[in-house]
């Protein structure tokens, strides 16, 4: 092989190792890239819309702890209910309404999704509020912390 033509295979293999590994690590990192693991289905921003534009007919459950609810935002009307503690509380959840779950990136949306619905309830699905608001979606509250001289 001449000199021009192992440059150039050298350049062309560079280039694609480059790629495939910028390719890798942008689907690992991208939470949306992961499979969908759990039964209960993962909402898109079309269909959050669409219940949400029903708010008598639905009961929102936001599984995230406190501090993510400020960083990230929520509904705007939501039940939160840490994904650790909503078993022992399921007992004071309401059964005449379709129910959505909100986590960050609904991981734990779904995951909860799927033990409301063995426990009997309607649930419409999962969804993640970082997700719904990258598909353009405008319904989620952003919180802001009480100042200190408020909360005393």
């Amino acid at each position: 092989m001449n000199k021009s033509k192992t440059l150039l295979l050298a350049t062309m293999l560079a280039f694609g190792t480059t790629t495939a590994y910028a390719q890798t690590a942008a689907s690992t990192n991208a939470p949306t890239a992961q499979a969908w693991k759990y039964k209960a289905k993962r909402l898109e921003r079309a269909e959050v819309d669409a219940l949400l534009a029903q708010p008598d007919k639905l009961l929102v459950i936001d599984l995230r702890r406190p501090d993510e609810l400020i960083k990230y935002g929520s509904f705007p009307v939501f039940i939160s209910v840490q994904n650790k503690e909503l078993e022992k509380h399921i007992a004071y959840l309401p059964r005449d309404r379709k129910i959505l779950t909100v986590s960050n990136h609904a991981g734990r949306a779904g995951a909860a999704a799927d033990l409301l619905t063995s426990k009997g309830f309607d649930v419409a699905g999962a969804t993640g509020s970082e997700d719904y608001e990258k598909q353009g979606g405008t319904a989620v509250t952003h919180i802001t912390a009480p100042t200190q001289s408020a909360a005393r």
